[in-house]
């Protein structure tokens, strides 16, 4: 009986005293850093209709459809800027915005064009995460 005591107590003191762990502590995933798409890279905001800087673009009617394509878009999405400007006097002939958005495609109707005048359209496509991460795009446009 005495033996079984003894046997008990070093198994029981064996296992208590035993390290367990003997591996080094897991070590916790590094964060995840969320890269924001750049609006000014090529590509990075498109006009469907954008003739260039050197040309005009022609609108039949009174009004003209566009549509702001973005080829990524931030996590807290975008605001989008819209004004059509008369090149003669620089008054506004029409504005919209700031219009929020997480679409990659925006369209937008740009509407007020009087046949025979020129005009200067500016969209502005600026990230809501970092507010230095714009795009302008500018063209003329006249309505025939």
């Amino acid at each position: 009986m005495k033996y079984n005591c003894l046997i008990l107590v070093l198994c029981i003191g064996f296992f208590a005293c035993s390290k367990g762990g003997d591996s080094p502590a897991p070590t916790p995933p590094p964060p995840v850093v969320v890269v924001e798409p750049s609006l000014t890279a090529a590509g990075g905001v498109v006009i469907d209709i954008d003739p260039g800087t050197n040309n005009i673009y022609a609108v039949v009617g009174t009004s003209q459809r566009i549509e702001v394509k973005l080829a990524a878009i931030p996590v807290s999405g975008v605001t989008i800027d819209t004004k059509l400007i008369k090149v003669s006097d620089n008054t506004t002939a029409f504005a919209t915005g700031p219009l929020s958005s997480t679409s990659l495609t925006n369209p937008l109707t740009v509407t007020g064009l009087v046949p025979g005048v020129l005009y200067n359209l500016s969209v502005v496509v600026t990230s809501k995460t970092t507010p230095s991460n714009t795009k302008t795009v500018e063209f003329k446009m006249a309505a025939k």
